[in-house]
């Protein structure tokens, strides 16, 4: 168990957002203006533009256009109501919050953690929940599998574990669902004999995608990232344990 954040008071009217205040579709457009607004910088300069509309642009550092272009998103992208999206294809699961399995009686970590089978216990695979390691997996880019006890740990402080066959997708559509994904509590690994070529798993619940532009993503991301419902909302998504082949 853990014990969550105590509330923040509320934020000023005049206080630019940040990223982990914005939806996941605010982030990735956020993402996308950044980048035009910088490349549109770099044109105005390379052109020598004495236009106005250029010169502000040329004036303006990378962090007072992203800080902008994150004020306007956020405040002109209304948030939907996480309980009213429907996904195609959901699969939810009835489950109790996990107890850590590699405790010992006297309560210190086992020198041999015992594994749990999900597919015969849950019926889960990968899982989506259930028993685990008492260390979570810190939030983060993986470039190989990660231990299915500790990313279900991550995923009952509200992370959302984005796994893909990696023989199913080749580097571009890697990246391309890479690029899909919120800045933080995210799991992003790869995950050898997937049922299908991507697979989403939240605390209880999961989808199958083939494609990384496959709509459900954004839909799953949007319902179940940093959740309400997961057993330990708002609980910490790093100081855990860094996995095999972290990139970021």
């Amino acid at each position: 168990m853990h014990t969550a954040p105590a509330t923040q008071p509320d934020r000023q009217d005049n206080t630019v957002p940040t990223n982990s205040d914005l939806t996941v579709k605010q982030q990735r457009d956020a993402r996308r203006a950044e980048k035009v607004a910088v490349l549109k910088k770099k044109q105005a300069s390379e052109r020598r533009n004495r236009i106005i509309g250029w010169s502000v642009g040329g004036v303006l550092g990378a962090g007072a256009i992203a800080a902008i272009v994150i004020l306007i998103i956020s405040t002109s992208t209304p948030r939907v109501d996480p309980g009213s999206i429907e996904i195609e294809g959901l699969k939810t699961f009835d489950l109790e919050q996990g107890v850590h399995v590699d405790l010992t009686a006297e309560g210190t970590i086992s020198a041999t953690p015992p594994t749990v089978d999900y597919q015969t216990e849950y019926g889960m695979n990968p899982p989506a929940g259930g028993n685990h390691w008492a260390a979570w997996l810190n939030c983060g880019a993986y470039t190989e599998p990660q231990q299915n006890e500790r990313a279900v740990h991550a995923l009952e402080h509200g992370a959302v574990w984005v796994t893909y066959n990696p023989d199913e997708l080749d580097a571009t559509r890697i990246a391309e669902l890479r690029g899909e994904m919120p800045d933080t509590y995210i799991v992003f690994s790869p995950y050898p004999d997937l049922p299908a070529p991507i697979v989403l798993s939240a605390w209880g619940a999961q989808v199958q995608v083939d494609t990384p532009d496959d709509e459900r993503i954004e839909q799953f991301l949007s319902k179940y990232w940093k959740s309400a419902d997961a057993p330990e909302p708002g609980a910490a998504c790093t100081g855990g344990i860094d996995g095999p082949g972290l990139d970021s």
